[in-house]
C-alpha cells in the first residue's frame, strides 16, 4: 500500500525499559499494516529490528532500528509512518537520544507486568529533553499479573495528572481480547487475526468506565472554550470532536494518552496505529532545530527552526551512519526541508564537503526497501555516504555552516584498554576505532600513557562495541582494565645540574644547564622560567631547554608517574662553540630535571571525580554507605522534581572502576550516575601506587 500524497510522514521512536516490549510492538505494527507476512519472535532471533548479530546473541536491542510501514487510517487516508525501536538498556542511551532527535513523537512503552522503573524514568526525561509530543503504551496486557490500573497509578505519581488514558482493558491477563474505547463508550472485541468489532460494553465494566470517559472528557474539554461551553450546555462534543482537540493537546505536550496493546495477540494494535496518526503531528506541522555558523568544532552559531516546505531547499539531517560489512557504510537521514533524489548534489555544512547522493533506499530493519525520493518530513537511508559522518547538515545552498541541534552530553563511565591481536590488527585499528566512534559519539578515545583506552556507558557498551570491530571492521582487540592517570608532583624545592659531554674526538656533544624546581598550586601545570644573565646558555638554546624539562615530566617521576604543577627555572650554564646544539641542551635539561626530581621527591596525585547518583529515597542510605567505603566525600544532597534523591559527591577515580555495575547492582538499576572529572588531590599513603 501507498501512502496517500499530501498526508505527511510520521517518524515515532519507541523508548522505554529493557524487556518492556518495544521491540515486539515494533513487529505487531508492522504485522498488522501487513508489512511483513508473519510476527517473528525475540527468542528465535526473528525480529525485524533486532537484526544485529550481537542483539539476536543477546535477545535485546543495542542499537537504532528503523521500520518503514504504511497504515490505513480509520479516516480512509493512508499514512507513512517509521517506527525507530531503541535499546532499553541504560548503557545505549545515546541512541535513544539520537532517535529522538529526528522523531515527531515518542512511544514510551510499559510491561504491564514490571510498571514504572528505572527504564521508564530514562525514557520519559530523555523524551521530555527532546521537547516532542508523548504517548504512553501499556504493553504486554495478555501477560500473567499484567495490571493496567495498577500501572496507570504508577505512571501518574511519578510523571502527573496529564496522563489520560483513552483506553481500558476488558479482561488482563490470558482472557485479554477487548479494550473500551473510552471516548466513543464501545468495546473493541478482538479475534486472532488482530482484527476488531465494536460491541456494548460489558456490564461488568460500564460503570468504571464512564466515570473514567466522563473524566477524560471534561479534561478535554476544559482546552477548549467553545467545546466546554456546549458540554456545561449538556451537549458532549463526538469522539472525533474531543480526539482533534486532545491532539492539539498531545502537540504541546499538555496532555500524555496512555494506550494498551498485546503484541503477541494483536489485541488494540490496530488502535494505536490508528491514534498515532490521528494524534501524532506529521513532520509537516512542526519546524526543525539546527545550529548555522560558528566553528567546524562544533562550538559557536545561532540556532535557527527550519521549516518544513516540501518546495523549498534540501536540507537533509545525517542522524546516524552504521558500518556494514556489506555495503561499506549506511546513512540514516532525515529531510526536514525540500525533496531528496538520487543523483542530487548537496553541500555538507558541517564539514565542508560536496556529496553526490546515491541510490535512496527506506529501512525495514535489515531490508532496504527502495525509494525513487524521500519527502520533506520523511526518514530513509543511503549507502556508501562516505564524507557524511553521524551529525551532519546537508544543504542544497549552503552558505556558511550548520549542524545539528545538540544531543545530551552522556559522560563516560566506564572504560577498558585495547590491545590488538595482531600486527595486521595493529595496522588497522586507528582507522576502525575512527569508523565505530564515527557511529557512536558516546564511545571516547583516549590514548593516555601509550595506552589505547576506550571509554563508555557501561560493559555491556564496550563489549559490543568491541565485538563490532571484529565483526564488521574485522580487527580484534584483547580488552583490560584502564589504568588510573596518577600524577606526581615535588614535595619540596630542589636543584641541579644537567651535565652532557661527549668531546671524544670530531664533533662532539656538550651543553650544561643548571636548574631549580619548585611546586606550584594545585592544577597550576607547569612553568618554564629562564633566569639566565650574561649569554651562559645562548638564546637559541633556551627553547631546547624548556623542551627538555616538559620531556623529564612527561616521561615521569621517581614513582612513574607524570609530574604536574612544577616551575622549572633555569639560571645558569655552559655551552661550547662548536659541540653545542639544540639536543644537547634538551638532553641536558631533561637530565637535570630527572635529578632534581630526586632530590626534591614527589607526592602521588590522584584523579577525583565527582559523581552525581539520582535514586529513589529508599536507596539513599545504601548508595550513601557504599560511597563512603569508597573515600568518597558527599558535597550535596537534593529532591529532585519527580521526587527522588539526588547525591553529588567527590571520589577517587581509583575507585570508581566498575561503580556503574556495582551501582545498578546495588540498586537493583534504579540508579541514574553521572561522572565527571574535576581535579587532582594528593593520595592517600595505603593508596599511593
Amino acid at each position: 500500500m501507498d501512502p496517500t500524497p499530501g498526508n505527511g510522514h510520521r517518524t515515532v521512536v519507541l523508548v522505554g525499559g529493557t524487556g518492556s516490549g518495544k521491540t515486539m510492538l515494533a513487529e505487531a505494527l508492522l504485522f498488522q499494516a501487513g508489512a511483513i507476512p508473519r510476527r517473528g519472535s525475540i527468542e528465535q532471533g526473528t525480529t525485524v529490528c533486532d537484526h544485529e548479530p550481537e542483539e539476536i546473541a543477546r535477545g535485546s536491542t543495542l542499537g537504532i532500528s528503523l521500520a518503514y510501514l504504511t497504515w490505513p487510517c480509520s479516516d480512509g487516508v493512508a499514512r507513512a509512518i517509521t517506527v525507530i525501536d531503541t535499546p532499553g538498556h541504560p548503557d545505549f542511551i545515546g541512541g535513544v537520544d539520537t532517535a529522538l532527535a529526528v522523531a515527531d513523537a515518542a512511544v514510551i512503552v510499559v510491561s504491564a507486568v514490571d510498571g514504572v522503573n528505572a527504564g521508564t524514568r530514562a525514557a520519559w526525561n530523555a523524551a521530555e529533553h527532546a521537547g516532542i509530543p508523548r504517548i504512553v503504551v501499556v504493553s504486554q496486557e495478555d501477560r500473567a499479573r499484567a495490571d493496567f490500573r495498577r500501572v496507570l497509578g504508577e505512571l501518574r505519581a511519578a510523571f502527573g495528572e496529564k496522563l489520560w488514558p483513552l483506553e481500558m482493558p476488558l479482561g488482563e491477563e490470558q482472557d485479554f481480547h477487548a479494550v473500551a474505547d473510552v471516548l466513543s463508550e464501545h468495546a473493541l472485541v478482538y479475534d486472532e487475526s488482530g482484527h476488531h468489532r465494536e460491541e456494548p460494553i460489558p456490564e461488568s465494566a460500564r460503570a468504571e468506565e464512564h466515570d473514567l470517559h466522563v473524566n477524560v472528557t471534561e479534561e478535554i474539554v476544559s482546552h477548549d472554550d467553545e467545546q466546554l461551553e456546549a458540554y456545561l450546555e449538556g451537549d458532549e462534543p463526538s469522539p472525533d470532536a474531543l480526539e482533534r482537540t486532545f491532539a492539539r493537546e498531545v502537540a504541546s505536550g499538555e496532555a500524555v494518552p496512555v494506550l494498551l496493546c498485546s503484541s503477541e495477540t494483536g489485541t488494540g494494535i490496530d488502535r494505536i496505529a490508528d491514534l498515532l496518526c490521528a494524534l501524532v503531528p506529521s513532520a509537516h506541522d512542526h519546524d526543525h532545530r539546527i545550529v548555522v555558523g560558528g566553528s567546524a568544532e562544533g562550538e559557536g552559531g545561532s540556532e535557527v527552526a527550519v521549516a518544513p516546505n516540501p518546495d523549498g531547499e534540501t536540507v537533509v539531517h545525517v542522524f546516524r551512519t552504521v558500518a556494514d560489512p556489506f555495503v561499506g557504510q549506511i546513512a540514516m537521514l532525515k529531510v526536514l526541508s525540500g525533496t531528496l533524489r538520487p543523483s542530487d548534489r548537496l553541500r555538507n555544512a558541517t564539514t565542508g564537503t560536496d556529496e553526490r547522493m546515491p541510490a535512496l533506499f527506506r529501512l525495514r530493519g535489515a531490508q532496504h526497501v527502495p525509494a525513487e525520493a524521500l519527502r520533506c518530513g520523511e526518514v530513509g537511508a543511503v549507502a556508501k555516504l562516505t564524507g557524511s559522518p553521524s551529525g551532519s547538515i546537508l544543504w542544497s545552498r549552503a552558505q556558511g555552516t550548520a549542524r545539528p541541534a545538540p544531543l545530551p552530553h552522556r559522560e563516560p563511565v566506564y572504560a577498558v584498554t585495547l590491545a590488538p591481536v595482531s600486527q595486521s590488527d595493529d595496522a588497522k585499528l586507528s582507522s576502525a576505532l575512527g569508523r565505530l566512534l564515527a557511529e557512536d559519539p558516546t564511545l571516547v578515545l583516549d590514548r593516555a600513557g601509550g595506552d589505547t583506552i576506550l571509554r563508555g556507558l557501561g560493559d555491556t557498551h564496550l563489549a559490543v562495541a568491541v565485538e563490532r570491530l571484529a565483526r564488521v571492521l574485522g580487527v580484534h582487540v584483547t580488552t583490560g582494565p584502564a589504568p588510573v592517570a596518577y600524577r606526581e608532583t615535588i614535595a619540596r624545592p630542589a636543584q641541579a645540574e644537567g651535565r652532557l659531554k661527549k668531546q671524544s674526538g670530531g664533533h662532539g656533544q656538550f651543553a650544561v644547564v643548571q636548574l631549580r624546581v619548585s611546586p606550584l598550586p594545585t592544577g597550576s601545570g607547569f612553568e618554564f622560567v629562564d633566569s639566565v644573565v650574561g649569554g651562559a646558555v645562548p638564546r637559541q638554546y633556551i627553547p631546547a631547554v624548556e623542551k627538555g624539562a616538559r620531556d623529564a615530566l612527561a616521561a615521569g617521576g621517581p614513582q612513574g608517574h607524570p609530574v604536574v604543577d612544577v616551575r622549572v627555572e633555569l639560571y645558569d650554564g655552559k655551552a661550547h662553540s662548536v659541540d653545542s646544539s639544540e639536543m644537547a641542551f634538551r638532553t641536558a635539561a631533561a637530565m637535570g630535571v630527572k635529578a632534581a626530581l630526586a632530590d626534591a621527591g614527589t607526592i602521588v596525585l590522584e584523579p577525583v571525580s565527582i559523581v552525581t547518583i539520582t535514586v529513589p529515597p529508599d536507596l539513599q542510605g545504601p548508595v550513601l554507605t557504599d560511597l563512603s567505603s569508597r573515600r568518597a566525600r558527599v558535597n550535596a544532597t537534593e529532591s529532585t522534581e519527580d521526587g527522588r534523591t539526588r547525591i553529588i559527591a567527590s571520589a577517587p577515580e581509583a575507585e570508581l572502576a566498575r561503580y556503574v555495575l556495582e551501582l545498578r547492582s546495588l540498586t537493583g538499576g534504579q540508579a541514574e550516575l553521572a561522572i565527571a572529572s574535576d581535579r587532582y588531590e594528593k593520595a592517600p599513603e595505603p593508596h599511593r601506587v
